[in-house]
């Protein structure tokens, strides 16, 4: 038993170590990308800015691209893949739409710097298979929320379930991050404010803000 106890603790502390050693490399990866872009940016010079050798980079991620994919993905954990779950327990289906609105904002300001990497990036063949799959993940979040949604008094039944995510991922996309708040200087929370409201008009009609 004291054996397996010992074992235990190592391999944890192993994996803690792991796990922190991905998260410094993600967090310097991430400055690096949005400072000099996807094609200037080396492995080498990843590793270094973490404080790693290059092979302990490569045998955490395996490519460049890996390590793009792992910046896009630091701090899910209040990304909406992990929020739809909470929409099931709220009834007021406004007050979830409010909600869901809120996180999404949240995470694409988070993440626009890199998204904005990784789309003039997208010229090569493994960052443009990595934004098509991006895009198909984010397509499908917003389809389980929108299942969520659905089952909330007042849903409208005036639109395809399918019609309904198209409008929510256009709403509550980068582009429109990049049309609206960059571009014509609106805050994310006016954005946010704007989405919800109308979205609000098209998914729960008969309870309009």
């Amino acid at each position: 038993m004291g054996g397996s106890t010992i074992t235990r603790r190592r391999n944890t502390a192993r994996s803690e170590r792991a796990q922190a050693t991905r998260a410094r490399i993600v967090e310097a990866a991430g400055s690096q990308f949005v400072r000099d872009g996807y094609l200037e940016t080396t492995m080498s010079g990843i590793a270094r800015a973490a404080g790693v050798a290059v092979q302990t980079l490569y045998l955490s991620f395996g490519s460049k691209v890996a390590v793009l994919e792992g910046a896009l993905g630091a701090g899910s954990e209040d990304h909406p893949a992990g929020y739809t779950d909470q929409l099931t327990a709220e009834p007021d289906g406004i007050l979830a739409l409010g909600r869901y609105v809120a996180v999404t904002v949240q995470a694409i300001e988070r993440n626009h710097p890199l998204d904005v990497v990784l789309r003039a990036a997208a010229a090569d063949p493994e960052p443009a298979e990595l934004l098509e799959r991006t895009r198909r993940a984010v397509l499908d979040q917003h389809a389980k929320a929108v299942d969520e949604l659905a089952e909330k008094p007042g849903f409208t039944d005036r639109i395809s379930l399918q019609r309904a995510t198209d409008i929510v991922a256009a709403m509550l996309s980068h582009e429109t991050y990049d049309l609206l708040v960059v571009g014509q200087g609106w805050t994310p929370p006016d954005w946010a404010e704007w989405a919800g409201r109308h979205l609000t008009i098209d998914l729960f009609p008969g309870n309009r803000p």
